[in-house]
């Protein structure tokens, strides 16, 4: 593929694709007028990023319900959130990677609500046959995922990472509970956490919004 091409597929401005790769936006522009011409390796590597990143786009909207899909266990039955967890993993039955809320809730950082109906993680596509899946796509890095009681889920960068690239349908209370927690118990520090180029910008007002919350 031609770097045009990569970056139609992904539906990014240029501006928006320099962003995303972390490369100045006059070499975007240069490879793509011909100008300069990108050496095969680069062509490589971006060609693997841009299939991993359509991969992982699945989700742009949240579902609705939908009767003739299956019902995963109830929020409101179980006290606690793994419990829960546990037994919407037992229900879906395959390998799936718990992020955001729910990957907060199994890092301890996020309580979660009585009436969680939405279910946010990575795996196959058979799994939005249940109703509140909310896929963000069929594979993460298997860097990013760590297990705790027996639940696979997202490290606390990249469930940052993911709620800032889906904060137009997430509901971002946990995020910013999560991160008023980290700051405390972090000495009020953000210290340890990272987030690429293009969200930092966005990450510091979430930021913000934790200090807040925490001082509140």
């Amino acid at each position: 593929m031609t770097v045009r091409e990569m970056r139609t597929l992904l539906g990014d401005t240029q501006n928006e694709f320099a962003m995303r790769y972390n490369i100045p936006f006059r070499t975007v522009q240069n490879w793509e007028t011909g100008v300069r011409r990108p050496s095969e390796y680069i062509i490589s590597l971006l060609e693997q990023r841009v299939r991993e990143d359509l991969a992982n786009r699945k989700t742009f909207e949240l579902p609705k319900y939908d009767p003739r899909k299956s019902d995963l266990p109830k929020r409101s039955d179980y006290v606690g959130a793994i419990p829960w967890l546990k037994a919407v993993k037992e229900c879906i039955g395959k390998p799936f990677v718990f992020a955001l809320d729910e990957a907060l809730m199994c890092q301890g950082n996020f309580g979660g609500r009585s009436d969680e109906f939405l279910v946010w993680g990575y795996g196959d596509d058979s799994v939005s046959r249940f109703n509140g899946v909310v896929l963000l796509g069929n594979r993460v890095n298997s860097y990013n995922v760590k297990e705790r009681d027996g639940l696979m889920h997202t490290d606390f960068n990249r469930t940052i990472a993911d709620a800032i690239a889906n904060e137009s349908i997430l509901d971002m209370q946990g995020i910013v509970e999560a991160l008023s927690r980290y700051y405390y118990r972090n000495g009020e520090s953000f210290e340890g956490i990272f987030v690429v180029p293009e969200y930092q910008e966005k990450f510091e007002k979430l930021a913000d919004e934790a200090i807040s919350y925490y001082k509140n």
